[in-house]
């Protein structure tokens, strides 16, 4: 009996004992089962993260890139505008470049007004139209009175040009106050006007679509510079009153106002820039447009004189500037174009006063424009020296200006040089070919 219970008494003790044992076993299973579950989700979390880190990268990059593609963009833009402005300032720059690659859409015929053919000036002016006719494949018929005082004989022939409908006119004004009502008439018909060598002051609207003109207020402003080198010494060391001339062949054309008056306001600066009085005696168009004189002609330090003839011709010029060089206070002279310093010359070879040495008493002259007499003054001494323009070049433009317009092209207006020449350099390759015969 003994023996049996204690068998069943370790039996008991064995079960108790399983029984005891396995919850303990099974919270170290639970256990390590947590444990992976925390290591799975760790690793679950950091794959996450990885995946959210690089996500993040990857927008940044993009954003990255999309702002480096805006920027590009951007700069890209800037250069094109950059170079839309360059190729805007280089066109403002040189108006001529309006008619690069031109050809005519027709074989145009233009009616071409010039003031007279009594200086070789307006051969030059033809020369250059034929020089463009010939390249354009149009044609011209160059038309003007005999003389440049023959306003009405010039107003009749706009006004039977315009009768015939041309597809476009071009017009040198002897007066620009007389073609007011051709050019309106123009507006009213469509017909487009190119001036040349002249423009006109209050043109009716839509009626001049170029002007192709030199600057004429700076190229008188050239003239009076030049001069006032020469002639400065003599004005400071003057003991009393001395004059200046100046024989502008006309007061009606807009050209020969512009030079005129360039030449008086710029003298009137460098006189007064030198403590100098000055007043303006003389024609009263010139009179009342200059700007700055300070003084009555009993009182002035220097008078300024100016002198038109009646008609424009070489002999009237001549008798002006006569009367002007006559007087013992004159010291220097200014023919305004080719017909007024052909005049001076003239008158010059009945006084024998002109010449380069003022300190010596010679009286200074300045011409303007060219021709073989002008030209021959400036090369012997008689004229210190001239401003030239370039009339050919001015018909040369104004046949392109037509025959853009009859195409149908908006236009600018053509500014043309003027040039300083004397004697030393007369050859040069910029102002010889300006040196018309």
């Amino acid at each position: 009996m003994k023996v049996k219970k204690l068998i069943a008494l370790g039996l008991c003790a064995a079960m108790v004992s399983g029984m005891t044992v396995s919850p303990v076993l099974a919270a170290e299973d639970t256990a390590e089962e947590a444990d992976a579950t925390d290591e799975t989700a760790e690793d679950t979390t950091e794959e996450a993260d990885a995946e959210d880190a690089e996500a993040t990268e990857e927008d940044a990059e993009a954003t990255d890139d999309a702002a480096a593609e805006e920027e590009t963009t951007e700069d890209a833009d800037a250069a094109e505008e950059d170079a839309e402005a360059t190729d805007d300032a280089a066109a403002s720059d040189d108006p001529t470049a309006q008619f690069d690659g031109l050809k005519a859409n027709e074989a145009y015929e233009f009616p071409m007004m010039v003031k007279s053919f009594q200086a070789t000036y307006w051969d030059a002016a033809q020369e250059g139209m034929k020089k463009a006719a010939e390249e354009l494949g149009v044609t011209y018929t160059a038309q003007g009175p005999n003389s440049e005082s023959d306003i009405a004989d010039q107003v009749n022939m706009i006004n039977t040009a315009i009768s015939s409908n041309p597809v476009g006119l071009g017009l040198a004004a002897c007066d620009t106050s007389s073609v007011l009502d051709a050019l309106q008439e123009c507006a009213d018909k469509g017909i487009p006007v190119v001036t040349f060598d002249t423009g006109v002051d209050n043109a009716p609207e839509g009626s001049v679509v170029c002007n192709v003109a030199t600057d004429n207020a700076q190229a008188g402003a050239v003239a009076a510079e030049n001069m006032y080198n020469a002639i400065k010494d003599v004005i400071a060391n003057a003991d009393g009153q001395v004059i200046i001339g100046e024989v502008n062949q006309d007061a009606t054309a807009q050209n020969i106002q512009q030079r005129g008056g360039g030449f008086i306001n710029k003298m009137i600066e460098l006189l007064q820039a030198d403590g100098k009085t000055v007043a303006v005696t003389g024609n009263e168009f010139y009179v009342n447009a200059a700007e700055g004189a300070d003084a009555t002609e009993s009182d002035a330090d220097v008078i300024i004189q100016v002198a038109v003839p009646a008609q424009t011709t070489v002999e009237l010029c001549s008798t002006e500037a006569q009367a002007i060089l006559s007087q013992e206070n004159c010291i220097a002279i200014f023919g305004s174009n080719q017909v007024a310093a052909e005049g001076v010359i003239a008158a010059n070879s009945n006084l024998n006063v002109l010449g380069s040495d003022p300190a010596n008493g010679d009286v200074v002259g300045v011409g303007f424009d060219a021709g073989s007499i002008i030209k021959g003054a400036v090369q012997d001494g008689t004229f210190i020296g001239a401003v030239t323009q370039s009339p050919l070049m001015m018909g040369y433009y104004a046949i392109y200006a037509l025959t853009a317009a009859a195409n149908g092209q908006e236009l600018e207006d053509v500014p043309t040089d003027g040039y300083w020449y004397d004697a030393t350099n007369m050859e040069d390759e910029e102002i010889a070919p300006n040196l018309y015969d």
